[in-house]
């Protein structure tokens, strides 16, 4: 009986090794698969942004017997097809308008303009589309040049002359 039940073993062994090898030659293709898709979406709307605003800084002067330029950057992003423009306010100067600008130091003030060439032709105001400077997006950042001058006028006392001007975009 020794024998039969070493036979039995092994051919219960060698049909095991046998069903193992071909079950790796055939694979994986028992499993089941199923797939489906979704859609990805984004809603995007006209938009404008500041990107910055650089201080205008004139040069340092003693009397103002002269012009004194300066200019200063301004970035700007809209959205791509977007029309918009920008206005810059009269600034914080008591009595100051968009074509006559106050820098002030205490009760003193300094005139000045703000102008969109560097010819000092058009001023720049703040009443679309009067005097600002219109554009239409492209998705990327654009560079708009502030060009300021003082005129020649009695100089006041030595001092820092300030002024706040708000930067706005239209669209």
């Amino acid at each position: 009986m020794p024998t039969i039940s070493k036979l039995r073993s092994r051919l219960s062994f060698t049909g095991a090794l046998t069903a193992a090898c071909l079950l790796n030659f055939v694979g994986p293709s028992s499993a089941l698969t199923t797939t489906s898709t979704f859609t990805a979406t984004i809603q995007l709307n006209a938009t404008c942004v500041i990107i910055s605003t650089a201080t205008l800084t004139f040069p340092q002067q003693g009397v103002l017997t002269a012009d004194v330029p300066a200019q200063a950057d301004i970035f700007v992003q809209c959205t791509n097809t977007t029309p918009f423009s920008i206005g810059l306010n009269a600034g914080t100067g008591a009595g100051a308008t968009v074509a006559v600008r106050k820098l002030t130091s205490g009760g003193a003030t300094v005139n000045y303009s703000l102008y969109t060439d560097s010819g000092h032709t058009s001023v720049w105001g703040n009443t679309p589309p009067t005097d600002t400077v219109a554009d239409t997006g492209n998705g990327m950042s654009k560079q708009y040049t502030v060009f300021g001058l003082v005129p020649t006028q009695t100089t006041p006392a030595p001092g820092t002359y300030t002024d706040t001007v708000t930067v706005t975009v239209t669209y």
